[in-house]
C-alpha cells in the first residue's frame, strides 16, 4: 500500500492564500489539514459539516434609508418588549455559528 497518494485540486487563489495563512498560525501544513479533512469524511460518514444555505442574512444598515433603519430598530424595540431576548452571549455565538464566523 502507498504511503500518499496525490491529489489535485482547483482553488480560488483568495481562498487558498487565506486559508493557507490561517494554517500557518497554526503550525499545519495544507497537506496535513486535507487529510485530517478527508479522515473526517470518512469518520462522519459525509461532509464534517452542515452545507446549507442560511435562512436570513443580517441586515446591512448601511445600505438602508433613515426610514427603514428606524423600522429595524422598531423591530428590535418591539421583540425586546414582547421578551423575545437571550442573553448577549448566546447571540453572539450563534451569530457565529449560523455565518461561519
Amino acid at each position: 500500500m502507498a504511503k500518499s497518494a496525490n491529489l489535485y485540486a482547483r482553488i480560488e487563489p483568495d481562498v487558498k492564500e487565506r486559508a493557507e495563512s490561517i494554517l500557518f498560525a497554526l503550525g499545519i501544513p495544507a497537506s496535513n489539514a486535507i487529510n485530517m479533512f478527508y479522515k473526517q469524511i470518512i469518520l462522519q460518514r459525509g461532509l464534517p459539516f452542515e452545507v446549507k444555505i442560511p435562512a436570513a442574512r443580517p441586515v446591512d444598515i448601511s445600505v438602508l434609508s433613515e426610514a427603514e433603519l428606524d423600522m429595524e430598530l422598531e423591530k428590535g424595540y418591539a421583540d425586546m418588549q414582547a421578551g423575545r431576548v437571550k442573553p448577549a452571549k448566546s447571540a453572539f455565538a450563534d451569530i457565529r455559528k449560523d455565518y461561519g464566523l
